[in-house]
């Protein structure tokens, strides 16, 4: 199926030696589009240790103004595997589509219309894959935020989709007493995260999966982490309906989804 097929060309990508990978590399000159080379990714100022390839939105020059040319640009494809564009294209579609019927559920749990979220706040959203390789652990110590392959935090836009490895137990999510709980991979299930702008826009109502990845295998783990988020220029703020359904007080302020994601790109990209 093809969520084991995303997979299956990942793990080909980074098996390739290290000059072949780099014909892709990341740099602010691609939009931060490419291949993330071990270590380059930071996480609450510590490197993680995993390598990944990030696809982006294309976002041609000009159309967000001073807000979005940092981002501007086109994806990066390698030479090989010779179809892993193609693989990756097809999946984009239909995961977008899936968050946005995830989407349309939430809306109606919440007692909204099911298009709440698509009238001027994801109408046409921004999204972006990444496909992370963690590699296999070197040592038999008890791994933590300090040692281990991305440290513990949320994710900023609405919701994500993680389809990761079947057979390896790496992800973990904190409850709310902040007790670290394995994510067992459930094999043809994606695990869904919940991110910070749906946080704001339901007014603290769905709060944030805080998450980790910390790989004590002798494996490599792969997994294809898809981010579904609000449009890239969207005001967001805390909707009427769920203002009124948590006391009659906005608690968050108003966020420029770009602006944040922005902040968060050159703090987690490190130097390049």
């Amino acid at each position: 199926m093809l969520m084991r097929e995303v997979r299956d060309v990942s793990h080909k990508f980074f098996q390739l030696p290290h000059e072949e990978k780099m014909k892709i590399k990341m740099t602010r000159q691609s939009g931060y589009r490419g291949y993330q080379k071990l270590g380059e990714n930071v996480t609450k100022e510590k490197r993680d240790m995993h390598e990944a390839v990030n696809c982006l939105t294309p976002i041609a020059p000009g159309k967000y103004g001073d807000l979005g040319k940092t981002l501007e640009g086109d994806n990066l494809w390698p030479e090989y595997p010779s179809n892993l564009k193609v693989v990756l294209e097809n999946y984009i579609s239909l995961v977008k589509d899936l968050s946005r019927k995830i989407m349309r559920g939430i809306a109606l749990a919440l007692g909204g219309p099911a298009d709440a979220f698509e009238r001027g706040i994801a109408g046409d959203p921004y999204w972006a894959l990444r496909l992370v390789s963690y590699p296999v652990s070197s040592s038999d110590e008890k791994r933590t935020d300090d040692t281990g392959m991305m440290g513990s935090h949320t994710d900023y836009g609405l919701v994500t989709l993680v389809n990761q490895d079947d057979d390896i137990c790496a992800l973990e999510v904190q409850n709310r007493s902040g007790v670290w709980i394995r994510a067992n991979p459930i094999p043809e299930t994606f695990l869904c995260n919940i991110g910070d702008m749906l946080q704001v826009w339901s007014n603290g109502i769905y709060q944030p999966t805080v998450h980790r990845v910390i790989n004590s295998s002798h494996q490599r783990r792969v997994s294809a982490v898809f981010f579904y988020e609000t449009d890239f220029d969207a005001a967001v703020e805390p909707v009427e309906l769920c203002v009124e359904k948590t006391g009659g007080v906005a608690k968050y302020d108003k966020v420029v989804y770009g602006e944040r994601l922005v902040r968060k790109a050159f703090c987690c990209f490190g130097h390049l």
